[in-house]
């Protein structure tokens, strides 16, 4: 059975049948509000739903986890027939940061990782800020301590981001900026 995906509501119904649909994490129930939401959100800004947004927005949605820019300019480069330019990627990216489709997490200084965040359930993260090292976390005490915080003060949540800052067990001791040598164990 053939998935619509959001490049191909950018391409002409012809071409559509032609269009070969990337693994979406969350499946189609996802995709097409995606999608919508993305549109709607470009067309309020009188922005226009190109093929290389769309295949952005793609790419995007095939990710699970943490990506960064490169990585994912990369992927495009190598799946998509169409040339999609590095700063259309930076920018795309932006925009999907401003739609509430993506949120940039801070695993390092020299790089910004992001996570989809529309559709998804919450990915808590564990970050080692000395080897960068990163744990994708999904516990419902979080949740559950989120929902009981909101609820004290009278909040409704409609989301979350949780990221826990330390040194792995991988990482030197504190101070040193050193990794332990293997060989030495």
């Amino acid at each position: 059975m053939h998935q619509l995906h959001c490049a191909s509501m950018a391409q002409s119904p012809e071409s559509r049948a032609d269009s070969t649909p990337a693994a979406i994490p969350g499946g189609i129930e996802v995709l097409a509000p995606l999608c919508s939401v993305f549109r709607r959100f470009l067309k309020e800004r009188n922005l226009r739903y190109t093929q290389e947004r769309a295949d952005v927005l793609d790419a995007v949605m095939a990710q699970d986890g943490l990506f960064e820019a490169e990585g994912l300019l990369a992927q495009l480069r190598s799946r998509t027939s169409h040339n999609v330019s590095k700063a259309t990627v930076y920018r795309t990216l932006r925009l999907l940061q401003e739609a509430g489709i993506i949120t940039p997490t801070l695993v390092d200084p020299k790089q910004t990782h992001f996570q989809l965040v529309y559709g998804r359930e919450p990915a808590d993260l564990l970050i080692c800020m000395e080897t960068q090292q990163h744990v994708s976390l999904r516990d419902p005490e979080i949740t559950q301590l989120r929902d009981a915080i909101a609820k004290r003060h009278g909040w409704r949540v409609t989301g979350h981001r949780f990221v826990i800052y330390g040194l792995s067990p991988e990482a030197g001791e504190p101070g040193t900026n050193m990794r332990p040598d293997p060989s030495s164990a």
